[in-house]
């Protein structure tokens, strides 16, 4: 499991919307735990062995829209008119794949987040033209590699703008938005839309946030006006919950979404891995079968979401498809 406070989509309660898949047709709550192989009533989809993980398109938008989306001290906005404009300038040129290099730069090749940062924000260009402000302005990052990433990414963007930024790392959401509405230890924060938008509005039987971004960014603003806050534009970068196969897997099918994965697997011969609450959440195993029309014929219990072991049981051929994060670094291309 990657060091934040979610299970399944960006931090702290995440589970309440993005937790992990799963329903109650699934044949197995974990092939490994009698040794075992699973087995399938078909062949056409079984596993397939391979290094490179690749993400199938989630194109019916079943997972919530949690696109990279800067979180701002409403007063710090309005007291200085080039602060959102620069931070707008990095949603406008961020991508996923971006997210991907950069968080494998630094969990995979050890490089320090400060200087992946610097290299992003220099080969982007992100900087040309940039309004120029004035002033302090302190940028929270949480403890997991993408959020600092991105914190010191915004801080190399304003320092270019003219203000005099720094990266402060803060806790849970709970702690650091409540800092970010006080705007007097850190006034800045790249948040995630779909999250932020559910943590803000409070109601857990009360789903606000969807697939679709700009209906989730019409909800959230009202609740950022309400809560002394205000959210730039939404990047195409987003991190969230993903369904991922080998390289090998999707050639030998010739897929690139889960709408064709459905049309290419009728056999019943899909093997699904993913955490314990799989089989019973929403935007994992009952939303493919009720999405996208997918038929499992088992699923394995892997005990880190979207972590190492679950990685390795798709690589290994144990699981046809398993349970990732969008920006996970193990899906940068050789």
């Amino acid at each position: 499991m990657r060091a934040r406070s979610r299970l399944i989509a960006p931090l702290a309660l995440a589970v309440l919307f993005t937790a992990a898949c799963g329903e109650s047709g699934s044949s197995g709550t974990g092939g490994s735990t009698d040794g075992e192989e699973p087995q399938a009533s078909g062949e056409t989809c079984a596993p397939v062995p391979g290094e490179q993980l690749v993400v199938l398109e989630d194109d019916k938008a079943l997972q919530n829209a949690d696109n990279v989306i800067p979180a701002v001290h409403a007063a710090t906005a309005e007291a200085n008119p080039a602060l959102l404009p620069a931070l707008n300038a990095v949603s406008g040129v961020l991508t996923t794949e971006d997210l991907v290099n950069m968080n494998a730069a630094v969990d995979v090749e050890r490089q320090i987040e400060e200087d992946v940062a610097a290299a992003w924000v220099e080969e982007s260009g992100v900087t040309d033209g940039l309004e120029q402000g004035s002033g302090a302005i302190a940028v929270g990052g949480a403890g997991f590699t993408e959020s600092i990433v991105l914190a010191n990414v915004y801080a190399n963007v304003l320092t270019a703008a003219g203000f005099d930024a720094s990266v402060r790392e803060v806790g849970s959401r709970e702690l650091y938005l409540a800092a970010l509405q006080e705007g007097t230890e850190i006034q800045v924060f790249p948040e995630y839309l779909a999250t932020a938008t559910e943590f803000l509005e409070g109601d857990e039987a009360n789903q606000v946030a969807s697939g679709d971004v700009d209906a989730t960014l019409e909800a959230l603003q009202p609740l950022a006006e309400e809560a002394g806050l205000v959210f730039g534009e939404p990047a195409d970068a987003v991190d969230q919950n993903a369904f991922a196969v080998t390289q090998e897997f999707a050639d030998q099918l010739g897929v690139t979404t889960l709408s064709e994965l459905a049309e290419a697997c009728d056999d019943g011969s899909l093997i699904l891995g993913g955490p314990a609450e799989c089989p019973e959440r929403p935007f994992c195993q009952p939303g493919l079968e009720e999405t996208y029309g997918l038929e499992f014929a088992s699923f394995q219990e892997y005990g880190d979401t979207g972590g190492p072991l679950t990685k390795a049981a798709i690589q290994q051929g144990e699981v046809s498809i398993g349970l990732v994060f969008s920006s996970d670094g193990a899906l940068a291309q050789d």
